[in-house]
């Protein structure tokens, strides 16, 4: 199998490299921008898979699609949360979160080699996928959680929640009056239910509301420390493969 991997973080391209190096998948390339792409589908013979970023320093890498006839199977990797890709999940073998754990890589590599197409056809409507992706969704958002406290019910607004944060095999959230409540839900199940104006996911373990950030500082290895209002449990560390993200969505 020959894949190449179109993603502007370097670092991110090379880890991505290895992964596939370990599952004995070859990557002959590796392009950082859509301008790049573009030329190299002109002139090159397409391979079986492309792994492929969404959001690149020049732009949006389907407008590589709306200047090349690519026949190659597509595994996207994006910090952009489930629900947004829902739109075009079925254009394409397997999309997978940033940063990329190398059990999903591999999972997703085993589902193309079981339902590889002949040919693969990107039919995606790119306005609006684009729409999809630089605007949030209009569409409702988990406005308030139900905790238990004994054996009383608690309301508590979405907007009094300074993080959501997993510990111990459970989710919780901390709020502005500095306590923690365990919920019933995953970090996963949170990702199409919060608005992603107001809640990053950070790392694997802390979902932040910047409305109750207090201060961002440097971190070691490129990475980024975050400060909230009242939390002073564990570090939040935003991970290396996201401070790009992070620093967009704080614009």
């Amino acid at each position: 199998m020959n894949a190449i991997i179109i993603e502007d973080e370097k670092p991110a391209a090379r880890r991505l490299g290895r992964l596939l190096t370990n599952l004995n998948v070859g990557v002959s390339t590796m392009l950082y921008s859509v301008e790049d792409a573009i030329v190299w589908f002109r002139e090159n013979k397409h391979p079986d898979l492309i792994f492929l970023d969404i959001q690149l320093s020049d732009g949006l890498s389907f407008e590589i699609f709306e200047a090349v006839d690519i026949q190659s199977s597509v595994i996207f990797t994006t910090a952009y949360d489930e629900y947004a890709l829902q739109a075009f999940k079925l254009n394409s073998i397997d999309y997978l979160l940033k940063p990329i754990d190398d059990v999903e890589l591999e999972i997703a590599v085993k589902k193309y080699l079981t339902f590889r197409p002949e040919k693969q056809k990107m039919s995606l409507d790119f306005e609006d996928i684009k729409k999809l992706l630089v605007n949030p969704l209009e569409r409702e958002y988990k406005k308030r959680f139900t905790v238990s406290v004994g054996q009383h019910l608690k309301i508590i607004n979405a907007e009094e929640i300074e993080c959501f944060y997993s510990e111990n095999k459970g989710t919780y959230a901390f709020t502005i009056d500095g306590r923690n409540y365990l919920l019933d839900h995953t970090l996963e199940s949170l990702e199409s239910e919060l608005h992603p104006n107001s809640f990053f996911r950070v790392s694997r373990k802390f979902y932040v509301n910047i409305s109750h950030i207090k201060d961002i500082v440097s971190y070691t290895n490129s990475r980024l420390e975050i400060k909230l209002n009242r939390f002073n449990g564990q570090e939040i560390i935003v991970s290396r493969e996201r401070v790009k993200d992070f620093k967009l969505w704080l614009e």
